[in-house]
């Protein structure tokens, strides 16, 4: 009896906390369902189409009803999207990329994170900036923001530093999922070299899985792929940033825990060996895959929503102009890397 007395407590938070959220995440289904109907029938990117339209509905990111459930869809049921592609790759289609991925990512990550450095002093910024905006351009867009910003050392500007990345970073991969599958038909790469070129170029996992599947189910499933190996190298690179600030470690440990691996993360790693232990059932694998499909159009609805280029105005002109060098400087390597046939190892 008292476990059930004790239970009570759970059941109206889930029903205000579904209140609070079903507003928002009824406006991205809707427009996932939109763009779907559109894009079944006149042709083009569902995933394009569901960017555009969220975009247009921006004011709604802004404040009142929507806003709760369009964080949950741009976060939670992003990842859940990512995590149920798990189903849809082998251990044996990641053995055949080979090492070159791997060491695409680790030196992609590496070298731009150090370039940020560099060319944050030459700009006349503070090193601080140059590694905030490297390592978020170079692993996993806003999510590395906050993580890496939460073992940095506080000062003046550091909350205005990690909010202008965010907000920076975010723009610059809505922008590359839209113009890198451009580059990908100008330059001619087959459906592997595009997989790694937007996997280890885009910022943002949603980004990256919208731009993939744009291109072909193939692309999509290289890319998703070597995207998560971005977000795994998140744990390093914290804690090498940890170390090089070991000096404010002390206070930090008393204010922020260590991120761990995101759990999506793991999830999708589980799928992937259950899948090729052959455990899933072929009905099952085809309904996660549906299930993927449309929390994906989903998240990228609300991705959109929240989406807004006024805001790159007020980050200032020298940031703006560091995370696009970064951003190319990455775009620049992975292409070297491909190209010498380095990514094909």
């Amino acid at each position: 009896m008292s476990s059930l007395q004790a239970a009570r407590p759970f059941f109206p938070r889930l029903l205000e906390a579904i209140q609070r959220k079903m507003p928002g995440v009824l406006i991205c289904v809707i427009i996932a369902l939109a763009t779907t109907f559109i894009a079944d029938h006149y042709g083009g990117p569902t995933l394009l189409y569901a960017l555009l339209f969220g975009m247009t509905l921006h004011f709604l990111s802004e404040e009142g009803r929507c806003l709760a459930g369009v964080e949950f869809a741009a976060r939670t049921i992003l990842r859940l999207g990512v995590a149920l592609l798990g189903v849809r790759i082998t251990i044996e289609q990641v053995a055949e990329l080979g090492i070159g991925p791997v060491l695409t990512v680790v030196c992609g990550v590496a070298f731009t994170i150090a370039f940020g450095a560099v060319a944050a002093r030459l700009l006349g910024l503070d090193r601080d900036m140059g590694l905030l905006t490297g390592g978020s351009v170079a692993i996993c867009g806003a999510s590395a923001a906050l993580a890496l910003s939460a073992v940095m050392p506080r000062h003046a500007t550091h909350e205005r530093n990690t909010i202008m990345t965010v907000v920076g970073v975010t723009t610059l991969s809505t922008m590359a999922m839209v113009t890198y599958p451009l580059i990908v038909g100008v330059l001619g790469l087959d459906d592997g070299e595009a997989g790694i070129f937007l996997g280890g170029t885009i910022h943002d996992v949603a980004q990256v899985v919208g731009a993939g599947y744009m291109i072909s189910e193939n692309t999509g499933d290289v890319s998703t792929f070597v995207k998560l190996l971005r977000v795994a190298m998140l744990v390093p690179a914290v804690m090498v940033f940890m170390f090089l600030f070991r000096r404010n470690r002390q206070e930090k440990q008393g204010s922020h825990k260590v991120p761990m691996l995101p759990s999506f993360l793991v999830a999708f790693v589980v799928l992937v060996i259950v899948n090729s232990l052959g455990w899933i059932p072929p009905l099952v694998a085809e309904g996660f895959t549906d299930l993927s499909r449309w929390c994906l159009v989903t998240a990228i609805a609300a991705l959109g929503i929240k989406t807004s280029f006024q805001k790159l105005a007020v980050v200032g002109w020298k940031p703006v102009i560091l995370m696009v060098a970064e951003t190319l400087f990455l775009l620049l390597l992975v292409l070297a890397f491909i190209h010498f046939d380095l990514a094909s190892l």
